[in-house]
């Protein structure tokens, strides 16, 4: 498990892109309502350690018991603390873990760091990640439902749904009563167009009432902050999800523009039903172009890390941005001539 999976999209050491085609941010964001919650949250005092009027309108939300709402200071939290417990909760040493051929590092960066054992199949896992629309291509994830349909007692299912919110076709493989038996990982910053605030939460297994107890022992206290909690509060009201759906009628008139103007470019499109898409460009030195397009502000992210050399994956931005990123390309193209 030594691939490189540290590496993420947003602003680097050359500070923030112009044009930040590299995360999965919604571009519409931030979202007015919740930036405000946020503006106004009071940070001179600590949140209630119990978080409980946060977890009564999460719980209220999904329409679920607040009791299976757990609070986390990211996902990538979250991600290191169950992948801690499945490592020392397994009898069978060590504990095995699933993840999709291709996915975000930190489910692999977690393994390694506790010492689980990567599994070859889902059937032999004790943690099986999963993430629906896909990252990075941002399709349905692959026998889904069959997964689910096939867990043991034994066996824990995160559905990762940062991009849930963010889907522009299609929709999920999994039923409402599907959902009842897998843990589901919700991080409304990127929906938000808020990523900067650090904030998560999951809703347990409707059996998972045990090791919901467990994960809450080994959470640090107020692992939420109070803009945190603001976030995730507004996040539940009807002004920002009507925001929210507004955005997505925005981003669907966007995204085929983006999708053709890669095709003209020679670049070849893959599926996808969210707000990013994976592409490979016309190139034979991907990093070498990539490094001259961040010198003009333009940011992609290299897809290698996905195990997906050669490729790039692209969040959907406005026509500007995509304008930028055509002259940038074709001035580079136009170089080499």
């Amino acid at each position: 498990m030594a691939e490189s999976i540290r590496l993420h999209g947003g602003p680097d050491g050359l500070g923030v892109p112009q044009y930040d085609f590299s995360t999965n941010s919604n571009a519409c964001g931030p979202c007015p309502a919740a930036l405000a919650a946020v503006a106004a949250a009071d940070a001179s005092r600590y949140p209630d350690p119990g978080y409980h009027e946060l977890r009564e309108f999460l719980a209220n939300f999904h329409g679920v018991a607040p009791a299976r709402i757990l609070l986390a200071a990211s996902a990538s939290e979250f991600i290191f603390r169950i992948s801690s417990l499945m490592a020392r909760s397994c009898s069978a040493a060590p504990a095995k873990v699933w993840l999709p051929p291709h996915h975000y590092g930190d489910y692999a960066q977690a393994a390694l760091a506790w010492g689980l054992e990567r599994s070859a199949g889902p059937e032999n896992a004790n943690l099986l990640w999963a993430c629906e629309p896909s990252s990075p291509l941002g399709q349905p994830h692959t026998g889904l439902r069959e997964q689910v349909d096939a867990l043991r007692d034994d066996q824990q299912l995160v559905l990762d749904r940062a991009y849930a919110p963010l889907r522009l076709q299609g929709r999920s493989s999994l039923a409402a009563s599907d959902l009842h038996r897998i843990w589901q990982l919700w991080t409304p910053n990127k929906a938000l167009g808020l990523t900067g605030v650090r904030a998560a939460y999951v809703v347990a297994p409707l059996q998972g009432g045990e090791m919901a107890e467990r994960l809450q022992q080994i959470a640090p206290s107020w692992p939420v902050g109070a803009h945190g909690v603001a976030m995730l509060q507004s996040w539940t009201t009807a002004v920002v999800q009507d925001w929210l759906q507004a955005s997505l009628a925005t981003l669907l008139a966007w995204k085929p523009r983006q999708l053709d103007l890669c095709q003209s470019l020679g670049w070849e499109v893959m599926t996808s039903e969210a707000n990013y898409f994976v592409a490979r460009p016309d190139s034979l030195d991907l990093v070498h172009d990539l490094g001259l397009l961040r010198a003009q502000g333009i940011k992609l992210r290299d897809a290698a890390s996905f195990g997906l050399p050669g490729c790039v994956r692209l969040g959907v931005l406005a026509p500007g941005a995509q304008d930028a990123l055509e002259l940038a390309w074709k001035t580079i193209a136009n170089s080499k001539i």
